[in-house]
C-alpha cells in the first residue's frame, strides 16, 4: 500500500460520505453484494497482505471530470507517467480538446480521460488470458502485464483507448485506480496533482462538494452503453451546437437535443476529396492476421466442400456433389488433405507470431467463458487436430484412397467421426471468428458484411484451392479432366462472389447512414484507397463472370489448367486487397487526442522523418 503522510492535504483524501444504493445503470454500488465475492479480503497489492480500512471499499468508485476548470496543464498525466514508472509512449491518463464556433468566439474543452472501470467491462470479456479482473474492491478493473501475452484485443474492443498495447514490451498495461493509494485512504495519483481541481474520485453517482453535474455524456466521448462506464462529467458554461477534434480525425460531434449529448459525424470541411490509389498504404501491422484469417477460411472452405459433397453424392439431384465425391475417391484426396494441414498449420503459426509473447500462446484458451478470441482458439484448434485424424484414417485405409494399413471397417468410421467434427468445429470457428470483429467500438466492423465476407472467401478461396488441388493430381495422373468438377467448383465461386457482393452493398449504404466513425472510414475507402477498393470491386465482378463461364461452358484441353490458374490468381489478389483494407480502414471509437499525442497525423509524419525514433517523440515501436 501507499503510505499516508501526517500533513497530507484533504484534497487528496477521499470522502467518508453516504452512497447510493444503486447507480444510473440500475446496478448496485456495494459490489461484494452484486458479485457474492467476500470481503475484508487482502488485494496483495505489490505482496502487501494487508487490508485497507477505506470506508466504502466494496462500492464502485469511479472518477468525475469537470471540464470548466481543466486548464489543460497535462499535470495528471505527468503524476500517473511518474508514479506508474511508465515509458515515454505509454500514458494510462491522457488529455485531449475539442472546439466549437470560429475564431475570435472559439470555445476550448479539454477532456482528461483514463480507464472508466466499466460496470460491464468489454476488455475483461474479449481478453482471451484473463488478465483482466473486476474487482469488489473499489470497482477497480485490473489488468496484469505478466498474464497478458500482446494480442491486442482488448485494444479494440475498449470504446475509449484506455489499455495501451506496449509493442516492445509484447503486453498491454492500463490504469489500475492506484488501488494502493485507495487502500490508504488517498484519491488516484492523477486527482491529487490535479491543477484547477478537475478531476476529483470517490463513491459513483455521490456528486463531489462544489459540483452540480453528474452526466455520462460530454463531447467526444462514445456511447456509454457500450460499457456502462463509471465516470461523471460536468460543464456549466453553456456549449456550442457542434465540436470538432483538433487532431487529424476529421470527426465533428453535433448536439443531439439531450444535455452534453453530442453525436459523431464526418467533419466535411476538413475531408480529403482526392482519390488516391492506396496500394503502398495496404500493409499493416495486421499483416498476419490478414493471412491468417484468408487461410483459415481457404482450408476449411475446401475441406466442407469435399466432405459435404461425399455425404450428399447419393441424394437425388446432387450432380455436383457427386462429381466433388469423385475427386475424394481418388489417391488425391489424401494428398490434398495433406496439403490443407499444411496450409492450416502455416496459418496458426502465423496467428502465433502475431502475438507480442508468442511463447504464451496457451493462454489463449483461458477465457472460454466470455471472449470470442478464447472461442475461436479452441474450434480451429478442434478443426486442425480432427481434420489431422480424418487424413490419418484415409491414407492408412484401403486402396484407393489409402495404403492398406488399416482395415475397411475400422478405417470409415474412424474417417466419418473425425470429418463431421472437423467440419462442426471449423464451421463453429468461422462463426467466433465472424464474432470477433462484430465490435461497437469499431463501428465499420460492427456489420453483418463481416459474415458475408468471410463466409464468402470460405467458398471462393475454398474452391479455388479443391482447383489447384485438382489440376495437379491430373498433372501428376491421380485424377482426371472432368467437367462436372469444373461446372461445381466455378457454381461455388460464383456464389462465394455473389455473397460478398451482397455484404458490401449493404455495408456501403449503412456506413453512409449511421455516420461517425463507420461514414468516414468509408469515405477513406472511397477516396484515400480509390484505387484497391475499385480493382477489388473491378476482381469481383471480373472473377463472378469467369467463374460462372466456367461453370456453365467448362473447357477442355490445354485451355483448362490455364483459365483455371488465372482465375484462382485473381481470385487470391482480389481477397488479399480485400482483406487489407479491412484492416487499415477501420477507425476505433477513440476520445480526441491533442497536437501531438494520439495524433494519427503526427505519429505518420515522425515515422516519415525519423522522430519516431527518438524516445520523447512518445512512439511506440511500429513492431515487435
Amino acid at each position: 500500500m501507499a503510505n499516508l503522510r501526517k500533513n497530507e492535504p484533504d484534497y487528496a483524501l477521499l470522502r467518508d460520505e453516504p452512497a447510493p444504493e444503486t447507480n444510473r445503470y440500475g446496478m448496485a454500488t456495494d459490489l461484494a453484494a452484486r458479485s457474492g465475492l467476500p470481503v475484508g479480503e487482502s488485494m496483495h497489492i505489490n505482496g502487501d497482505a494487508g487490508v485497507g480500512e477505506t470506508v466504502n471499499r466494496n462500492r464502485q468508485h469511479g472518477f468525475y471530470f469537470k471540464a470548466d476548470n481543466c486548464i489543460g496543464c497535462h499535470a495528471c498525466e505527468a503524476a500517473c507517467s511518474e508514479k506508474n514508472d511508465l515509458p515515454p509512449h505509454i500514458a494510462f491518463r491522457s488529455v485531449g480538446y475539442v472546439e466549437s464556433g470560429a475564431w475570435p468566439a472559439v470555445t476550448r474543452l479539454n477532456i482528461s480521460m483514463a480507464c472508466n472501470h466499466c460496470d460491464d467491462p468489454v476488455c475483461l470479456k474479449g481478453c482471451p488470458t484473463r488478465a483482466y479482473t473486476k474487482f469488489a474492491e473499489y470497482g477497480a478493473v485490473l489488468q496484469d502485464p505478466d498474464i497478458c501475452f500482446g494480442c491486442g484485443y482488448c485494444t479494440w474492443v475498449c470504446p475509449y483507448n484506455a489499455p495501451q498495447l506496449d509493442t516492445g514490451a509484447g503486453h498491454v498495461q492500463k490504469c489500475n485506480m492506484c488501488v494502493d493509494r485507495l487502500e490508504a485512504g488517498l484519491k488516484p495519483a492523477c486527482v491529487a496533482a490535479c491543477l484547477g481541481h478537475a478531476l476529483d474520485f470517490g463513491v459513483i453517482e455521490t456528486v463531489p462538494p462544489g459540483r452540480t453535474g453528474c452526466d455520462v455524456a460530454i463531447p467526444g466521448f462514445p456511447d456509454p452503453a457500450i460499457t456502462r462506464p463509471n465516470i461523471r462529467f460536468e460543464v456549466d458554461r453553456p456549449l456550442g451546437k457542434r465540436f470538432t477534434r483538433t487532431d487529424s480525425v476529421p470527426l465533428a460531434y453535433r448536439g443531439t437535443g439531450k444535455a452534453a449529448s453530442y453525436r459523431a459525424e464526418p467533419d466535411r470541411a476538413r475531408l480529403d476529396e482526392r482519390r488516391r490509389l492506396g496500394f503502398s498504404r495496404l500493409s499493416s501491422r495486421e499483416n498476419p492476421l490478414v493471412l491468417f484469417t484468408l487461410a483459415t477460411q481457404a482450408t476449411l472452405g475446401a475441406f466442407a466442400l469435399l466432405f459435404l459433397a461425399q455425404m450428399l453424392a447419393g441424394l437425388e439431384g446432387f450432380e455436383s456433389a457427386r462429381a466433388l465425391a469423385q475427386l475424394a475417391a481418388t489417391p488425391a484426396y489424401g494428398w490434398g488433405l495433406l496439403v490443407l494441414l499444411g496450409l492450416q498449420a502455416g496459418a496458426l503459426v502465423l496467428s502465433t507470431l502475431h502475438l507480442g509473447r508468442p511463447h504464451r500462446f496457451y493462454r489463449g484458451f483461458n477465457n472460454l467463458r466470455h471472449s470470442p478470441v478464447s472461442r475461436e482458439a479452441l474450434a480451429i484448434s478442434v478443426f486442425f487436430a480432427a481434420l489431422g485424424l480424418h487424413w490419418l484414417a484415409i491414407v492408412t485405409g484401403p486402396a484407393p484412397r489409402g495404403l492398406g494399413l488399416l482395415p475397411g471397417a475400422l478405417n470409415q468410421p474412424v474417417a466419418s467421426v473425425a470429418g463431421g467434427l472437423a467440419l462442426l468445429a471449423g464451421l463453429a470457428g468461422l462463426g467466433f471468428m465472424v464474432r470477433i470483429y462484430r465490435i461497437p467500438a469499431r463501428p465499420f466492423w460492427d456489420h453483418p458484411q463481416v459474415a458475408y465476407a468471410f463466409f464468402g472467401t470460405a467458398a471462393t478461396l475454398g474452391a479455388g484451392l479443391i482447383a489447384l488441388l485438382w489440376l495437379g493430381a491430373g498433372a501428376a495422373g491421380l485424377a482426371l479432366p472432368s467437367p462436372a468438377i469444373a461446372s461445381a467448383l466455378g457454381l461455388v465461386i460464383a456464389l462465394g462472389l455473389a455473397i460478398e457482393g451482397l455484404g458490401l452493398v449493404l455495408h456501403a449504404r449503412a456506413m453512409r447512414r449511421k455516420g461517425g466513425e463507420g461514414a468516414l472510414a468509408h469515405h477513406e475507402q472511397t477516396h484515400a484507397f480509390a484505387g484497391a477498393y475499385g480493382v477489388r470491386g473491378g476482381l469481383l465482378a471480373l472473377n463472378g463472370m469467369a467463374a460462372l463461364t466456367l461453370a456453365l461452358w467448362p473447357p477442355t484441353g490445354a485451355a483448362l489448367p490455364a483459365l483455371w490458374l488465372a482465375l484462382v490468381a485473381s481470385l487470391t489478389l482480389s481477397a488479399l486487397i480485400g482483406r487489407a483494407l479491412f484492416y487499415v480502414l477501420v477507425i476505433p471509437t477513440t476520445m480526441p487526442g491533442a497536437f501531438f499525442w494520439r495524433n494519427r497525423g503526427f505519429e505518420a509524419h515522425a515515422r516519415a522523418t525519423g522522430l519516431a525514433d527518438r524516445p520523447q517523440s512518445g512512439l511506440a515501436p511500429a513492431g515487435h
